[in-house]
C-alpha cells in the first residue's frame, strides 16, 4: 500500500510517497525533474500530466521493489519546507535526497537514487558524500552537459525562438559566469522565463558539470536514455557513460524524455497523457540491473 511519510526539512516538514512491498530488498528513491514537478511526474503549472513516476512506482512494486517518491522542498508536500522554493541549489536537494536515502534504509537494505532529468544531476551530487546505505545510481534522461548548454539547445529547437537566440545566449553566458540580469532589461517574453529568483537558482544550477562530478562516483549505476527524447539526448548519456565506466547503459528505443513510447505525429502526448504506458523496456532493465547489483 501507498503511504506517505514525512522527515525534518528547513522550516517544515519534507513528504514523500513510500510504495512498499513485503520483504523488499531494494527501494528507489525517485527524484522528479526540473522546476514545480511533483512526486507523480506532473506539473499544473507546466501543462504537465504523465504520471511517469507513479507508474514507475507500481511497475518497481509489481517487480517487488520498494519505491520512495519524494517532493522537493518548496512544492506540494514539501511546500512548506521553505518560504520560497526559488530560494534552492542543488546542493540543498541533493542534502535533502541523502536524508531520504537514511529513511529509505529503514523500508530495505539496499537503498537506489533514481534521478530524472534534472533530478539525475541532483542525485550525481547528493552521492559526492554517499550515505551509508547508498547502493548505488539510476540516472534516467540526465545531460551529461553543464545545464546551460542544454537549455541553449532546447531554445534553439524551437524556430520560433530565432530571434531571441542572442538575448538567451547572452543571458545564459552571463548566468554561467554568475552574473545576473534585471528582468526589466529583457525583452518582455523573457521576463518570466528569467526573473530574480530563477536566475538566482540558475546561476547555482549551470554552475554544476555532470560529468565532472560523475567521474568522482565509482559505484553501481544504470543510465537510462531513450531516442525519442527532445530534451536530454543519447550524447548526454555517451558522456555520462564514458565519465563512469563501470556504468550499465539502457537504451530504450523510441522512449521521450518522459520516458514513455513516443506517439508518431503527437509529440506532446507522452507529457500530457497519463494513461500511455511507461516504456515497456524501462521497469523491466531497471529490475535486471538491481537483480545483477
Amino acid at each position: 500500500m501507498a503511504e506517505m511519510i514525512q522527515i525534518d526539512g528547513p522550516d517544515g516538514p519534507l513528504g514523500a510517497e513510500l510504495v512498499a512491498p513485503d520483504k523488499a530488498r531494494d527501494i528507489v528513491v525517485i527524484v522528479p525533474g526540473s522546476g514545480p514537478m511533483d512526486r507523480d511526474g506532473n506539473s499544473p503549472r507546466m501543462g504537465l500530466h504523465s504520471d511517469s513516476y507513479k507508474l514507475l512506482a507500481e511497475g518497481l512494486k509489481a517487480a517487488g521493489i520498494a519505491s520512495l517518491r519524494i517532493d522537493k522542498r518548496g512544492f506540494y508536500a514539501s511546500a512548506t519546507a521553505i518560504s520560497d522554493p526559488n530560494e534552492v541549489t542543488i546542493g540543498a536537494y541533493a542534502g535533502d535526497v541523502q536524508k531520504w536515502v537514511a529513511r529509505a534504509s529503514a523500508v530495505a537494505p539496499r537503498v537506489w537514487i533514481a534521478g530524472h532529468s534534472e533530478g539525475g544531476l541532483v542525485a550525481l551530487v547528493a552521492a559526492r558524500t554517499p550515505p551509508r546505505s547508498l547502493r548505488g545510481l539510476i540516472l534516467m534522461a540526465t545531460s551529461g552537459r553543464p545545464m546551460g548548454q542544454l537549455v541553449i539547445e532546447q531554445f534553439r529547437a524551437n524556430p520560433v525562438n530565432a530571434e531571441l537566440m542572442p538575448d538567451i545566449e547572452s543571458i545564459v553566458a552571463d548566468l554561467e559566469a554568475g552574473r545576473g540580469r534585471d528582468p526589466e532589461s529583457l525583452a518582455p517574453v523573457l521576463r518570466p522565463l528569467f526573473s530574480d529568483g530563477l536566475q538566482r537558482y540558475m546561476i547555482d544550477l549551470f554552475s554544476h558539470d555532470p560529468v565532472t562530478i560523475a567521474e568522482n562516483w565509482h559505484g553501481p549505476t544504470l543510465i537510462i536514455q531513450g531516442d525519442a527524447d527532445l530534451q536530454v539526448r543519447p550524447r548526454d548519456a555517451d558522456l555520462l557513460s564514458d565519465a563512469m565506466p563501470q556504468a550499465v547503459r539502457a537504451d530504450l528505443p523510441g522512449a521521450t524524455h518522459m520516458l514513455k513510447l513516443n506517439v508518431a505525429g503527437r509529440p506532446m502526448d507522452t507529457y500530457t497523457n497519463p494513461a500511455l504506458p511507461l516504456h515497456p523496456d524501462l521497469v523491466a532493465s531497471i529490475a535486471r540491473f538491481l537483480e545483477q547489483e
